[in-house]
């Protein structure tokens, strides 16, 4: 006699319940960093946009910033902790290659025995993660889903680098999803191109570091190569979630892209043709390009700013090192 598996099931649909934030404790001007890099304030702001980035101070790390998020997202949606049975972390700069981030926060916040796993999609990891979260949520295999993005890339970043380090700043943001009566999250346009690998990511390996090979590792990019392959190719898939969705850009409350830099933000919305009525996140004005954390911060700051657009739509697309991108549009909270 044959035996038939059991199978899962979940809901139709999901959504996002609340955000969460934390950022570095120190907001750090363009004048703290221009020594080492030969350059001026004026030079960072008409590249990037940014005119303060908040910094962690040396106590603090990527772990401790997720449990702040985690904690305010958990306390905004009104889903007991205890109910939270997926925590998924997406980070580039955990201090310790293990244990993972996500099974310490989830012990933290109280959703300990939630499954629990990190990933490293870089500046798209948020959106990665999100879409993970969605998929799981609707199989079956989890109710309630913790994503967090965190980042402490001070921790790896050269002072004296002119290609980043004005760039990176410290913090996370944290969303809780859960099942919904009506569609929240739209499908994921995801993918990558390992080919450009090279245009941005980390200069050495730790092997090299322990043998004495090679400093410590830092980030490192090709600033033309990544302005052109983010203004461009991710136009074109920022397009394409939205016809995922069904939905035109005319239709967005909220445009929420990676705080990567000003000018690829203002070329986006050039390319997309977005109407004057939506509200274009630019966290990184004095939060600087948190990787993995920018696209919630940037959602958590919007919604502080624009109660209004809640139950709104928004678009938002994580890019970066990889190339690994992920695009969706989802409901605000």
């Amino acid at each position: 006699m044959s035996v038939t598996l059991k199978q899962a099931t979940g809901p139709a649909y999901t959504r996002i319940y609340a955000y969460g934030a934390a950022r570095g404790e120190n907001a750090v001007p363009n004048e703290d960093l221009i020594e080492p890099i030969n350059s001026s304030d004026e030079w960072i702001r008409q590249r990037t946009g940014i005119i303060t980035r908040a910094r962690a101070v040396p106590e603090t790390d990527a772990i401790d910033l997720a449990t702040t998020a985690a904690a305010e997202a958990i306390e905004r949606s009104g889903v007991d902790a205890a109910d939270v049975d997926l925590v998924i972390v997406a980070t580039i700069s955990n201090p310790k290659q293990s244990p993972s981030v996500s099974a310490i926060v989830a012990d933290r916040v109280g959703a300990n025995p939630a499954a629990a796993y990190d990933i490293n999609a870089a500046c798209a990891g948020y959106a990665y993660a999100v879409a993970q979260a969605d998929a799981l949520i609707k199989s079956g295999a989890a109710r309630y889903a913790l994503v967090i993005g965190t980042e402490k890339l001070s921790d790896i970043v050269d002072p004296a680098d002119r290609s980043i380090s004005f760039l990176l700043g410290d913090g996370a943001g944290a969303a809780l999803i859960g099942p919904s009566e009506t569609p929240g999250i739209a499908p994921a346009v995801w993918g990558s191109d390992g080919s450009k690998a090279d245009a941005v990511g980390m200069n050495h390996t730790l092997t090299e570091f322990r043998d004495g090979a090679a400093p410590w590792p830092t980030l490192r990019q090709e600033g033309p190569t990544v302005f052109r392959w983010a203004v461009w190719e991710m136009a074109k898939v920022a397009r394409e979630a939205l016809d995922v969705a069904g939905i035109e850009a005319t239709d967005l409350a909220a445009f929420i892209p990676h705080q990567a830099n000003m000018r690829i933000i203002d070329e986006f919305a050039k390319q997309l043709k977005l109407p004057e009525t939506t509200v274009i996140a630019r966290d990184i004005e004095t939060t600087g390009n948190t990787s993995a954390a920018s696209i919630p911060l940037a959602s958590h700051r919007l919604m502080a700013e624009h109660p209004e657009l809640s139950g709104g739509l928004a678009l938002q697309i994580g890019f970066g090192a990889g190339l690994v991108f992920a695009a969706q549009v989802v409901v605000l909270p």
